[in-house]
């Protein structure tokens, strides 16, 4: 629904730009005949800084956040994984703590396959017997000193190339045997114990990007191979991490009729492996996000390691890239305060200058905020709207319903309606009434009836601006 008044906005969803183009790249540093016409150049520099105006606040929300980023084994080998460490060293510039946590399935497979070493699998573990465990070693080996080669060459022909990326790491995964399932010995197979979160929180505020293997450690001396899934929603809970972050072979969760689920609980993604038989690289994955929210962890985030800045446009633009995995909305509806008011003015000036709302005075908007109620999304207001009680009348004034551009046509209109309704029920309050110029059947569909000016408390009368015009709606509580 695309809509516009006096007193409500909620138009379409705007779509942030890539700024990334390789007309851009070649505007700022390609040879002068390989350059775009200046025309263009400016329309690409446009794009770039409506990008990075918008990611903005994603930067500041992001920044000291503690994110922990899986890396399979087959991302490890893919090539986009160069892209991807990129990526991971552009977070670390931003202040983000980061934990990676790598997998090694493919290389193990390849290397007992080289070795002629048959593997065994009960309830999707690999039993690990001492062949297996030194092979499992030697490929952890292997993928984290690509890893690390990667991340500390200094990035070259890259955005970040210069950067330092400082990488470290440490025996803080306890580990103990997974035992005897379905009476198989799964022998050096473990599972996660404990996880020293001190001494990982204690390299991240040296600033490092914290790699860790799937190798777990007995306090007897013993090694386990472990499962890195395992390791990962385990590091993650231990953390309290903000984020885990995991890299599949898919974009995310998408439902019966092939649309990407953006966002969805673990219950809905829970039903969606039941279905799935094959217990396959994205199942696994899949599968530690949920634990990982189960467990505490606000936002699991699923997205395609073989998409080109997919860990960037999902953590910095509205719609992202992948599926969300979130425990609770991660939006909350609450009473505005004066530090909100910056916000709620960027928000509505733009319909002030349209005359789609009229002008208030700053001031008085500061000296009015209780009557607002805002909707905050991860630190940002999206929509807002007001209730002015006329108590010697019983009832009340809506007002100022509007939504930020980025985040229209989803009903939060609807939603900052409801409550509204509900907090001048409580006020005690009969009716409520709103004065719009141009959206009076989206009022009527939500069970207001056109009234005229005696349904308007006396003051409010008084008060009413004849050139505008607006209709009268009013809705008994």
């Amino acid at each position: 629904m695309n809509q516009s008044v006096d007193s409500f906005q909620d138009g379409p969803q705007s779509q942030p730009q890539d700024p990334t183009t390789q007309d851009t790249i070649k505007g700022s540093k390609g040879n002068a005949k390989d350059r775009p016409p200046e025309d263009d150049r400016a329309h690409n520099y446009g794009h770039l800084i409506q990008w990075f105006r918008q990611a903005t606040p994603y930067i500041n929300q992001h920044r000291d956040k503690t994110f922990v980023i899986m890396l399979s084994g087959e991302a490890v080998e893919h090539d986009n994984v160069i892209n991807i460490v990129h990526d991971i060293a552009l977070l670390n510039s931003l202040g983000i703590r980061i934990v990676l946590v790598h997998g090694i399935r493919p290389q193990l497979n390849a290397k007992l396959k080289r070795l002629g070493i048959k593997s065994q699998f009960v309830n999707d573990l690999r039993v690990s017997d001492r062949s297996v465990l030194e092979a499992s070693i030697e490929s952890c080996s292997l993928a984290r000193s690509l890893l690390e080669k990667r991340l500390s060459m200094g990035l070259p022909n890259s955005p970040m190339h210069g950067a330092k990326v400082k990488v470290a790491s440490g025996n803080v995964i306890t580990a103990k045997p997974a035992g005897i399932i379905d009476g198989t010995d799964l022998k050096h197979t473990g599972l996660v114990r404990k996880i020293d979160a001190a001494a990982i929180n204690t390299l991240l505020d040296l600033d490092n990007v914290v790699l860790l293997s799937p190798l777990g450690y007995s306090p007897t001396g013993e090694t386990f191979s472990l499962s890195y899934e395992h390791v990962a929603s385990e590091i993650a809970t231990a953390l309290n991490a903000d984020k885990l972050i995991a890299f599949s072979n898919s974009d995310g969760i998408f439902d019966h009729s092939g649309r990407l689920h953006r966002e969805i609980r673990p219950s809905e993604a829970k039903q969606y492996l039941a279905k799935k038989q094959e217990h396959d690289e994205f199942w696994r994955s899949t599968n530690a996000a949920i634990n990982a929210v189960e467990n505490g962890v606000p936002r699991a985030h699923i997205m395609n390691y073989t998409t080109d800045g997919a860990l960037l446009q999902e953590l910095f633009t509205v719609d992202g890239t992948g599926t969300l995995i979130l425990s609770a909305t991660f939006e909350i509806t609450r009473q505005a305060n004066r530090e909100d008011v910056p916000a709620i003015i960027d928000i509505i000036s733009p319909l002030e200058k349209q005359g789609i709302l009229l002008r208030r005075d700053r001031d008085k908007l500061e000296n009015e905020i209780n009557h607002f109620t805002v909707i905050e999304r991860e630190g940002l207001i999206i929509a807002i709207a007001a209730l002015y009680p006329y108590p010697d009348d019983n009832v009340g004034e809506i007002a100022c319903i509007a939504t930020h551009p980025d985040y229209r046509n989803h009903s939060r209109g609807a939603q900052l309606l409801k409550h509204i309704e509900r907090d001048a029920r409580r006020q005690n309050l009969h009716s409520v009434f709103v004065l719009t110029t141009q959206t009076s059947h989206w009022f009527i569909e939500n069970s207001f009836t056109e009234g005229d000016l005696s349904c308007l408390p006396g003051k409010k009368q008084s008060l009413y601006n004849f050139h505008r015009n607006s209709k009268v709606l009013q809705k008994k509580l």
